[in-house]
């Protein structure tokens, strides 16, 4: 069964950096576009950055010039980088296909907070 682990959430004030990870449990990255995603408190889902086969780019408009996202296919993985966070930052994230999505891990949590 595929999965998808999410990890590198945490707690950190505004301002502050992190970095997620994103790892398949087998090469099902290959090929594909990749995305984060998140969720915070109340809303719903919404795509934060993906990234094509080609490592082209797109992200949400609110996190432009903040986030990079990345891939490493050899690793089955994908990365954001998460700079200069702010409060409404605050969600759990979680990655998938973006094309052909897979069941949902468990996403991890990023509260930013004073």
């Amino acid at each position: 069964q595929v999965q998808l682990v999410e990890s590198g959430g945490g707690l950190v004030q505004p301002g502050g950096s992190l970095r997620l990870s994103c790892v398949a449990s087998s090469g099902i990255f290959f090929g594909y576009p990749v995305a984060w995603y998140r969720q915070g408190p109340g809303t719903q889902r919404e795509m934060v950055a993906r990234i094509g086969p080609t490592t082209t780019t797109r992200y949400l408009d609110s996190v432009k010039g903040r986030f990079t996202i990345s891939r490493d296919d050899a690793r089955n993985t994908v990365y954001l980088q998460m700079n200069s966070l702010k409060p409404e930052d605050t969600a759990v994230y979680y990655c998938n296909r973006f094309i052909s999505p897979l069941d949902w891990g468990q996403g991890t949590q990023v509260t930013v907070s004073p």
